[in-house]
């Protein structure tokens, strides 16, 4: 495919902003895309110790979401009309449909996911020196997967089949069954995951079905002592077993999706373990969920209408797609004369990072589109993603998961104003819905999504799902944007978009303090705000872009030369502790340059140049306050696979002089901390080779040198291996 002046790379993603993984959209500039490239609602902004106010805030917000999602039935279930879109080249393949019927046939397999809000009771025994019961009310934002088999009978008599598999949200307090504070320890349970086996008994009606549901539910119990008796935090596993019921209804919104919403209680009997310590502790709980879900129909499709969608994941007013991304990476030994807390390990390391994700799009009115991203979210980086500055996973979030959890990484609405003129189409895909719009337009958008999403985006360096991986080369590694811990926050963007250039200008909430799950709502006292200038010109026949980005943030955050002061009139004083004391408003600023030139339709070359000033500590990405890479990416056409890529590209990373001493007086920072350090430059070089297995999967071998491992001259160098194989539709 020729890209033009104006087309947004080939390779989109959906990237999770810093530290993970996520898909990358923009705003204004998105024709015909190609994609090659990570449950549920969490909301960062909301924590588990809510005020009552907070919870009906939360509750709301999750009866927003289902009505989102039934409204998909309001829009388009009665019609399922064909939508006259071109197809992208990893949707769903379609058997030739059976004739129409006047009814849905809900008999088949089917699989899907679901969200929404789990709210518990648990009732705790622990017996230490004493006997200690109580009980516990908890919540959570909840998602997951099920699947199941439906069979309908003569009478319209429905009986089914469902297995489900639920997750808590990705907030480490939102997984807190229960917690006591005893005399000597602290004592708590963590939710990892639940699960149920159920028989279903309901009635089909020709465009609805009703349901009551019942079966064997099971839960996995986390219990932790910290201190513990033999690790820092005892951790013992046990399973609870019990039952569960419920009720819903469901209604066929397209020829093979079918949407629901439904009630569950679920109930799980006691548990009990004996920590080392003697401690034992024992719990059962119940939980009461509202949750809202999609199913796909398994099979060929059965029109219920004379017309159907060519397509299975376009329609008239509505667009789904999913992906799933599952990453190993290592490492063998490698010299390191000493290590501190946030070091790679010399000794061989092997690590893993799944998501799974869906992304809904829904045309609300002419111009206005509402976008809502559910994923899933398991793994650690190496090393609980800290050791390098510029980190080798771009999956690799912060917040490490040893089970699923879920999150809603992206809901917002965006709204564009056609200026007239030139038109172009835009295909389906992530973040986009097909159609046609004005190459002059502004676009506005507001609420959750990543920096990422809009800022910095590179054709041929952006999607740590598809191709590079590591953080200083899939993004500008100086660039400190405002994001939690995996990657995601929430703000609002204004574009103005032309044929050969376009300006946008954004602003962020920040974290109440560095590298937090949690943002400071004091708007635009605190945040981040962002402004890029994007112009695309032709060389020698070939399409460009060049970038340059301005940002700024207002944040609660600590002086490294501050904290240095601090320790020399406090001596024996950390200089991890002495930068909190520091903490206060400032302000740290930085740019970025970011150039893509096509060589030819098979080749293309990228660069990026970021620095910041360095005096403060970073908000949200990675220790880098300077950072030059430059690559290429080559696709398979030579040689028969155009569907294959290599790519090969370098990075190097610097520290201001404040920054360097303060690491080196034994200071940590995000990503890296030796204890001491021998200061020399980051060198990362990378290259992968991402085989396509058939349309819509992607397997890929990817090679990664780091010299100066974090910035030190006397650690590695490391040499890293990942396979990771990529799926969607």
């Amino acid at each position: 495919m020729t890209r033009e002046p104006g087309d947004l790379p080939e390779h989109v993603i959906f990237r999770r902003a810093g530290c993970a993984h996520g898909a990358v959209f923009r705003c204004g500039d998105r024709r015909a895309v190609e994609w090659t490239g990570a449950a549920a609602m969490g909301l960062p902004i909301v924590a588990s110790d809510q005020t009552p106010r907070a919870r009906a805030r939360t509750i709301a917000f999750v009866a927003a979401v289902a009505i989102y999602v039934f409204g998909l039935a309001t829009c388009v279930g009665s019609t399922a009309q064909a939508a006259e879109v071109s197809q992208p080249w990893g949707q769903l393949v379609l058997k030739a449909p059976a004739p129409a019927t006047s009814q849905f046939d809900w008999t088949g397999f089917y699989v899907g996911g679901h969200v929404g809000y789990a709210r518990g009771t648990a009732r705790v025994k622990i017996v230490d020196d004493d006997l200690d019961t109580f009980k516990s009310r908890f919540g959570s934002l909840t998602g997951g997967l099920q699947g199941g088999y439906n069979y309908v009978l003569p009478s319209r008599l429905l009986l089914g089949v469902e297995a489900d598999m639920s997750f808590l949200n990705f907030l480490a307090a939102d997984e807190v069954a229960w917690f006591r504070t005893t005399p000597d320890t602290d004592i708590a349970e963590r939710i990892d995951y639940m699960g149920t086996v159920r028989a279903r008994v309901g009635y089909a009606f020709d465009y609805s079905m009703i349901y009551a549901t019942g079966g064997f539910a099971w839960a996995q119990g986390r219990f932790l002592q910290t201190p513990g008796a033999v690790d820092d935090i005892d951790k013992l596993l046990h399973m609870h077993t019990g039952w569960a019921a419920g009720f819903g209804g469901e209604v066929p919104i397209a020829p093979m999706w079918i949407a629901r919403l439904e009630y569950l209680y679920r109930n799980f009997g006691h548990a009990e373990v004996t920590f080392p310590s003697g401690t034992t502790a024992g719990s059962s709980y119940d939980l009461h969920t509202i949750r809202a879900g999609l199913s796909y129909k398994l099979g060929a499709p059965t029109a219920y209408t004379p017309d159907f969608a060519a397509s299975q994941t376009q329609f008239p007013n509505w667009e789904i797609h999913g992906q799933t991304t599952y990453i190993q990476q290592g490492y063998p030994a490698f010299h390191s004369p000493y290590l501190g807390e946030n070091s790679f390990t010399p000794w061989p390391q092997t690590r893993e990072t799944w998501t799974i994700s869906a992304f809904l799009g829904l045309r609300l009115w002419d111009g206005g589109e509402l976008y809502y991203n559910p994923e899933l979210l398991q793994g650690f980086g190496l090393h609980a993603t800290t050791g390098a500055a510029g980190f080798p996973n771009g999956e690799a979030q912060k917040s490490n998961f040893p089970y699923p959890r879920y999150s809603t990484s992206r809901l917002f609405l965006r709204q564009t104003f056609g200026l007239g003129g030139e038109q172009e189409s835009v295909e389906s895909s992530y973040g986009q819905m097909a159609g046609k719009r004005d190459v002059s337009r502004v676009t506005v958008q507001v609420g959750r999504f990543a920096v990422h999403d809009v800022f910095d985006n590179n054709a041929y360096a952006m999607d740590p799902r598809a191709d590079f991986m590591n953080w200083s080369i899939w993004a500008a590694g100086a660039f400190d944007y405002p994001a939690d811990r995996v990657g995601l926050g929430y703000g609002a963007v204004a574009e103005l978009n032309q044929k050969y250039w376009a300006v946008r200008a954004g602003y962020f909430l920040a974290g109440v303090e560095p590298n937090s799950n949690q943002f400071d709502t004091r708007l635009f006292a605190r945040g981040g705000y962002v402004t890029e200038l994007e112009t695309r010109y032709s060389l020698f026949s070939q399409p460009g872009k060049f970038r340059i980005g301005l940002w700024a943030n207002s944040y609660f955050s600590g002086s490294y030369s501050e904290a240095l002061d601090l320790t020399l009139l406090n001596p024996g004083l950390d200089p991890t502790d002495a930068i909190e004391l520091t903490r206060k408003g400032r302000i740290k600023y930085g740019y970025y340059l970011n150039v893509e030139q096509a060589v030819s339709d098979e080749v293309g070359v990228f660069s990026r140049w970021s620095w910041n000033d360095g005096k403060t500590e970073i908000m949200a990405f990675t220790d880098i306050d300077a950072s030059f890479s430059l690559g290429t990416s080559i696709k398979g056409t030579r040689w028969g696979r155009p569907d294959d890529r290599i790519g090969l590209a370098g990075a190097i990373n610097t520290l201001s002089q404040d920054h360097r001493d303060y690491i080196a007086a034994g200071g940590l920072g995000i990503l890296i901390g030796d204890g001491r350090l021998n200061y020399r430059p980051e060198h990362v070089l990378e290259t992968f080779y991402a085989m396509s297995l058939w349309k819509g999967v992607i397997m890929t071998f990817d090679y990664q040198f780091l010299k100066n491992l974090a910035h030190n001259a006397d650690r590695g160098p490391v040499s890293i291996f990942a396979a990771r194989l990529h799926g969607e539709f």
